[in-house]
């Protein structure tokens, strides 16, 4: 059978049209229930539709039908991507349609397994929103959809070749069965049933109260290490006895804002306090098993708010994070990093600066309102003109005496968390 692979991730070769899955062994299956088309739209993330059904996909025409007995036509259509509230970016996600129908549909690819669909258009390509409107919301659908660790099918619209690759880990962790990628295909592909949508239960969040079997963002973070780790034996483990504690400095650099500009300094203070410092500055190319690696071995992790922080997700329960909050990003620094740390047990700490220390005082002027109030001056506006100012304009120059203690905390609880673990 013909096969093509990306980063030892199989994808469905359309050429091969009559693939059948292999009959995964499975519990009893549940009493049947009604054969229809239900979606649910009460959220404000994320819309839901099923199909409980044999379920055909015209790739074609981004249609899929109930191909079952019925009375009358159902119509409903999704965009299945959880970012509802948003709506230029929804309008840039490719709609699906999903109608009842009695006739039956030719079948040129069929499946054992249901599908779950979603889109990989919108942010994709921006690492935080990557796992933020991607993996995390995709390990909730998969465990409140199938608690019983049911196989299934991944069906990812518009996923790019290179994004596949990239987290061709990953993704072969959730489901080992060839990704369907609509675009791609000519044939229908049949299901047994089909989920499209991604459950999200907000920023860079796993709700226990609101999953099957309490799955938390720690049960995420396994689940990574299953992706990236392999059950390996950790690097810190074959160092010699009493290494330094390993510091990852996460940088920016260039005019994407939020550099540290006396980034040297920083590194040098921390190397004086005693931390082995890794600067760590990830671009679209960097390997995730190599960045995993690194990471999963540190004992602290430090960086300006951004995307590259994402990256905490690697770290162990208990390690230090501490994330340096620019000016005006102080709400952004709660929900996408602060709340995530202390769900997966992080030692948690933040570096709000001071005026002196952002470069936007420079431009604005210390009494600016810009500077002395951001809440009061963004309003309840946040455009993108105001997030260029405080995201794309705004760089740090870090108070390297008020730091120092910062620091010195830092490393008081990485050389706990050493002495804890063994290494």
């Amino acid at each position: 059978m013909a096969k093509v692979v990306l980063a030892g991730i199989e994808v469905f070769n359309r050429n091969n049209v009559f693939q059948k899955d292999p009959t995964p062994p499975s519990p009893p299956p549940p009493l049947p229930r009604p054969q229809q088309i239900n979606c649910d739209r009460s959220h404000r993330f994320y819309d839901l539709c099923t199909i409980n059904g044999p379920t055909v996909l015209d790739p074609v025409n981004s249609t899929l039908y109930l191909s079952a007995p019925t009375n009358s036509t159902t119509v409903e259509k999704i965009r299945p991507y959880p970012r509802k509230w948003e709506k230029p970016i929804m309008a840039g996600i490719q709609e699906f349609t999903l109608v009842s129908n009695s006739k039956s549909q030719l079948c040129q690819a069929q499946h054992n397994l249901p599908a779950i669909v979603f889109s990989a258009e919108g942010y994709t390509g921006n690492f935080f929103h990557d796992f933020n409107d991607g993996f995390i919301p995709l390990f909730v659908t998969v465990n409140s959809v199938f608690p019983d660790n049911q196989d299934f099918i991944l069906v990812i619209s518009h996923a790019q070749n290179w994004w596949i690759s990239k987290y061709g880990d990953l993704l072969h962790t959730y489901s080992k069965h060839p990704i369907i990628i609509p675009e791609n295909e000519t044939s229908t592909h049949c299901f047994p049933s089909a989920t499209l949508g991604l459950i999200s239960h907000g920023f860079m969040t796993i709700d226990p109260k609101l999953m099957p079997n309490s799955q938390a963002l720690t049960h995420f973070r396994a689940f990574l290490d299953k992706a990236y780790n392999h059950g390996q034996n950790h690097p810190w483990k074959s160092n010699p006895p009493k290494p330094r504690a390993r510091l990852v400095l996460a940088t920016r650099n260039g005019g994407v804002g939020r550099v540290i500009s006396n980034q040297n300094e920083v590194q040098h203070l921390a190397e004086e306090i005693g931390f082995d410092v890794i600067i760590f500055e990830p671009t679209p190319q960097t390997p995730l098993q190599q960045a995993y690696a690194l990471i999963n071995s540190s004992h602290a992790m430090v960086g300006v708010h951004g995307a590259g922080l994402t990256h905490s997700l690697f770290l162990r329960p208990g390690v230090v994070f501490m994330q340096v909050v620019p000016i005006g990003a102080e709400w952004l620094a709660e929900v996408c990093f602060a709340n995530s740390a202390r769900a997966m047990g992080l030692e948690y700490s933040e570096y709000r600066i001071g005026a002196e220390e952002s470069s936007l005082t420079d431009k604005y002027g210390k009494n600016s309102l810009l500077i002395k109030d951001p809440a009061t001056f963004r309003g309840q506006n946040w455009s993108s003109a105001i997030m260029d100012i405080y995201l794309k304009e705004q760089n740090v120059k870090i108070d390297l005496i008020r730091f120092r203690d910062y620091l010195k905390e830092a490393y008081k609880k990485a050389k706990e968390f050493m002495e804890k673990e063994g290494g």
